[in-house]
């Protein structure tokens, strides 16, 4: 653990220089491909820096803020879109004002920023109370994953689900608001209440992770979107905008998901295959919807009928394809129990006795008998 960690402060060390010199060839270096190929090694080090790291969690968060957030950040800021600041790799953004919505879904077909009231800006911001409420239920599933042996599968996938969930928000909101809390930036919203989701355009613009349809808006979906609206028109050119976002969100995830396993030889594709099915489905579904209101003028499904059947196709396509290599190659199951056992460990040894002497007694992780 103490290597882990020391790997995992040397990494950051080397991330907050590399996106320092980047701030500097900024002031320097026009947009463009001089800027490009002066930032270009810069992208390739944030491709390597996540492979020192080890561990699920420290290496996975890593890859997801440097490689996929980051570097997608310094391409934009090649092509002279947007400004760039040392917290680059995290969600959050400078404050503008008006205010304007970073993370409006990419699926929607507009290009131009809306403004939105106080009201919902705040929609999206959780209290401290449903924060505990999900650390308590993410230290539940940990325990739950030492009784795999007598779970059902599929309600071990459904527990991992959950809790790919509750990390994702609680590490993306601790990251944000330790960065945030000077004040000149502004926390992007992380989740909108994904298990309401009417549509699979609702869920994946809306409210999973708007932290990557933020940054895929600008960067994959606007320029193939642009690209085609001479091929297709200005009605029907963002579904090529849809199929380009989700081509690139299957390799990304590829990506990631090579980071937290490390698989060799090559992978299976299965992660990949997930997203491209959606990506399918999504653009199946925006062409029904059209024909459906704007042509046939049909009334929309009634949230009762909607939301159901788009959790169910959700999960159903996750048991099919996403969870599998998580469990089978990854292992996710048994190396995040791991670590919760290791880092509980390190926490106990490293506090000195006088300081909090019950806290030791406290913390206890006994979720797996491990050699520490």
């Amino acid at each position: 653990m103490e290597d882990e960690m020391g790997n995992f402060l040397k990494v950051w060390i080397s991330i907050w220089m590399c996106l320092s010199y980047c701030y500097g060839v900024g002031k320097r270096i026009p947009e463009g491909i001089t800027r490009f190929v002066f930032i270009f090694p810069v992208i390739s080090i944030f491709l390597y820096l996540p492979l020192i790291l080890h561990s699920l969690h420290l290496g996975g968060l890593t890859a997801f803020f440097i490689a996929w957030l980051a570097n997608f950040k310094l391409l934009l800021f090649a092509a002279g879109q947007g400004t760039f600041c040392a917290i680059a790799s995290f969600p959050v953004k400078l404050k503008q004002n008006p205010l304007q919505i970073t993370s409006e879904a990419a699926i929607n077909g507009g290009s131009a920023p809306i403004n939105y009231t106080k009201s919902d800006q705040n929609r999206h911001h959780q209290s401290p109370l449903n924060y505990a409420v999900k650390i308590f239920l993410v230290a539940a599933l940990v325990k739950a994953y030492n009784y795999t042996h007598i779970l059902p599968q599929k309600l071990l996938w459904l527990f991992l689900c959950f809790h790919i969930y509750f990390l994702l928000e609680l590490s993306l909101a601790t990251a944000a608001s330790a960065v945030a809390c000077g004040g000149a930036v502004e926390l992007l919203p992380l989740f909108h209440q994904p298990y309401l989701s009417t549509s699979l355009q609702d869920f994946w613009g809306r409210r999973w992770n708007l932290v990557v349809t933020g940054i895929l808006r600008p960067a994959v979906f606007r320029p193939a979107a642009s690209a085609a609206t001479r091929l297709l028109g200005r009605r029907w050119a963002p579904l090529a905008g849809v199929t380009a976002t989700f081509l690139v969100s299957a390799v990304m995830h590829e990506l990631m998901f090579f980071y937290m396993s490390r698989q060799w030889p090559p992978p299976t594709w299965e992660v990949a295959a997930f997203f491209v099915l959606h990506g399918g489905c999504l653009v199946a579904e925006m062409v029904v919807k059209r024909l459906w209101i704007d042509t046939w003028r049909m009334p929309p499904l009634p949230a009762a009928v909607s939301i159901p059947v788009t959790v169910v196709f959700f999960f159903w396509t996750c048991f099919w394809l996403f969870f599998p290599p998580f469990i089978n190659t990854c292992k996710a199951d048994v190396r995040v129990v791991e670590e919760y056992a290791i880092f509980g460990a390190f926490v106990k040894n490293n506090i000195p006795n006088s300081f909090w002497p019950n806290f030791k007694h406290i913390i206890s992780f006994n979720y797996l008998k491990i050699p520490l």
